[in-house]
């Protein structure tokens, strides 16, 4: 094996990663310590870094010298530009039948209430289905209150389906003449912390304000409901919009050898919420992947260009991986895997390959087993950035982290560096650095846009 090893490093455009080697690569990173150092300098030295604003702005050029600093190859920001939310003031209170205040936080694109609040009736509604299935008459010129408390899972499968009333929720509201609305947070904790994230409108529906309520205030105002009292609420929302502004894309590559070879796209999103400092979400995405890149670089000149993307402006529209297939979607990406679930051990990997790449998977399989990390039967499908480059046909890899308690912390003034643990992201680490050795040196044809 020995022998076979160097006469591969001899001769870098024919080789590809050799178990050994590839599990060398992979013990050596679970001492890692780049992924902390990106992980703490960007929440420490920006902090959150709302997508469009001078902190994304910032953080972009904090990320500029970071990579460089690092070694990396054709360091660029590619710009794009963009429609900027902000929040402004949130308040609420019960102001019957039991005066109380709520802890709570504007939705992205949130429509605003007038400066001196809005008081209105609440109409209760156990879950977004029931909304969807009042008639207009019970909603108009309320403001609605959806709770249905998401419920944690290890593959965080369950965001999909509770997600929906604040995916819609406040559009479903809105077409029904709501004034407002008001939902449970997305989230699986007890904290008195409200999750935040986006909200979207349909074209010619006007935005009402929108909310979400921290989970214990839900469940007390789902404890006045049963009462069977009449609930009203002073709610305070003043969001703007602030006009068109820049964000953008931050690139590095590893250059490879073969450039017939294709691309490896990797990467994670840049951006933030404003109620944390975007630890889990995603200063470690980007930290694992370009930790696990350098690791790759610092051993050698691979097959595979392996081109790392800190994505803009995921959080409000996945605007920056829209606006990264726009411009390279004629590139050869041969296969894109993306980090954006936290910073917790990975436990599973799935693949989607062309039949010619069988080998790579079991090659793959093997050089994960050591961390922990099974095989799953589902396909991969990538992640939010790269989906679009997925989506138009190119191969996937997926390490999924344990999201066990990833919806804890999504979208809350809980996002910070203290939640990280430093062995978990090492593990990572670990795990994206074998899966760059083996992928991106592979001599078989990985790309499922190509025979």
């Amino acid at each position: 094996m020995k022998k076979f090893v160097l006469l591969a490093s001899a001769i870098p455009s024919l080789a590809f990663a050799a178990p050994d080697r590839t599990a060398d690569l992979r013990d050596a990173a679970l001492k890692d310590d780049i992924a902390w150092d990106i992980t703490e300098g960007l929440t420490t030295e920006i902090g959150q870094r709302m997508a469009g604003t001078e902190a994304e702005a910032r953080a972009r050029d904090w990320a500029v010298m970071k990579l460089k600093a690092l070694g990396f190859s054709n360091v660029r920001v590619e710009p794009f530009d963009m429609p900027v939310w902000v929040r402004g003031e949130e308040k609420a209170e019960i102001t019957l039948p039991y005066p109380q205040p709520l802890v709570l936080a504007a939705l992205g694109n949130s429509g605003a209430t007038p400066e001196t609040g809005l008081e209105a009736d609440v109409v209760y509604f156990p879950s977004f289905d029931a909304l969807k299935a009042a008639p207009d008459s019970a909603v108009k010129d309320k403001i609605v209150f959806v709770s249905h408390a998401m419920k944690p899972t290890q593959d965080g499968s369950g965001y999909g389906h509770y997600g929906q009333a604040r995916f819609t929720g406040p559009n479903v509201a809105a077409k029904k003449g709501a004034a407002a609305i008001v939902i449970r947070s997305i989230g699986t904790d007890s904290h008195r912390n409200p999750h935040t994230g986006n909200t979207s409108f349909e074209a010619g529906v006007a935005p009402i304000p929108a909310a979400a309520l921290s989970n214990p205030d839900a469940d007390n105002l789902e404890r006045i409901f049963a009462r069977k009292k009449a609930v009203r609420m002073k709610l305070t929302l003043t969001p703007r919009n602030i006009g068109v502004r820049p964000s953008g894309n931050v690139i590095a590559e590893v250059p490879g050898s073969d450039p017939d070879a294709g691309i490896v796209l990797i990467g994670g999103h840049l951006d933030s919420w404003d109620l944390g400092t975007g630890a889990i979400d995603d200063a470690a995405g980007v930290a694992i992947t370009a930790a696990a890149a350098k690791r790759i670089m610092d051993s050698g000149r691979p097959r595979r260009t392996i081109r790392l993307v800190w994505f803009g402006a995921e959080e409000i529209g996945v605007l920056g991986g829209k606006a990264y297939f726009e411009r390279h979607k004629d590139d050869n990406h041969a296969i894109a895997a993306e980090s954006d679930f936290g910073a917790d051990r990975i436990w599973r990997f799935e693949t989607k390959l062309p039949d010619s790449a069988k080998a790579v998977a079991d090659r793959l399989a093997n050089a994960l087993f050591p961390l922990g990390i099974v095989r799953g039967s589902g396909a991969a499908g990538g992640g939010a950035d790269v989906g679009p480059v997925i989506r138009a046909g190119v191969s996937a890899i997926d390490l999924n982290q344990d999201g066990t308690r990833y919806f804890d912390l999504h979208h809350t003034p809980d996002d910070t560096l203290d939640k990280v643990d430093p062995k978990a992201l090492r593990q990572n680490v670990a795990a994206w650095t074998a899966m760059l050795s083996v992928v991106a040196d592979a001599p078989e044809n990985i790309s499922t846009r190509r025979p």
